[in-house]
């Protein structure tokens, strides 16, 4: 199934929505800012908690830990270097490990767990920069699938110094 990830330009707070292809909303990805840390509230369209995104602050490697229930659901890193694209480890709750790879500059990227693709996030067919589609193949995991696609996208934003000023 395509899900579409919609950043709100212009928000008195940095906002994002999860919308399903027929723009259905589903969830609201609010972005707070504090002194040492950057914290992602994933909410529903209830307005229920849903997720919680930290980044880990003073760490070599850009981290965030992905939390739901209070409890540590899973960790995704991003490589310091790499020669050819951008490449991110993920360790869930359950033991598995995924890595997400890609390439900055065509703005594709896949997230795999033992050579399978589970979901393709891509702004390539997007002429507008504030939305990318995330194709996920595996269902039973699309929450956590969805949240990996945002952190990805927040980790290269920040590594470009791409902040966008709110009003």
């Amino acid at each position: 199934m395509r899900y579409l990830v919609r950043d709100r330009m212009f928000a008195f707070h940095e906002e994002a929505w999860i919308e399903t292809e027929h723009r259905e909303k589903l969830y609201r990805v609010n972005r707070k800012f504090l002194r040492l840390r950057r914290t992602f509230a994933l909410v529903d369209t209830r307005g229920e908690h849903v997720a919680s995104i930290v980044r880990k602050a003073f760490t070599i490697h850009h981290t965030l830990l992905i939390k739901q229930d209070g409890e540590l659901t899973a960790k995704i890193s991003k490589k310091m270097f790499t020669l050819f694209g951008d490449r991110f480890k993920v360790r869930l709750r359950d033991g598995r490990r995924l890595t997400i790879a890609g390439n900055l500059w065509d703005r594709e990227f896949d997230i795999r767990h033992d050579g399978t693709t589970l979901a393709h996030i891509s702004r390539r067919w997007f002429t507008i920069r504030d939305a990318y589609a995330v194709d996920v193949l595996s269902q039973q995991d699309a929450l956590i699938l969805l949240i990996l696609a945002v952190c990805v996208d927040h980790t290269l934003q920040d590594a470009k110094g791409d902040q966008v000023t709110n009003l």
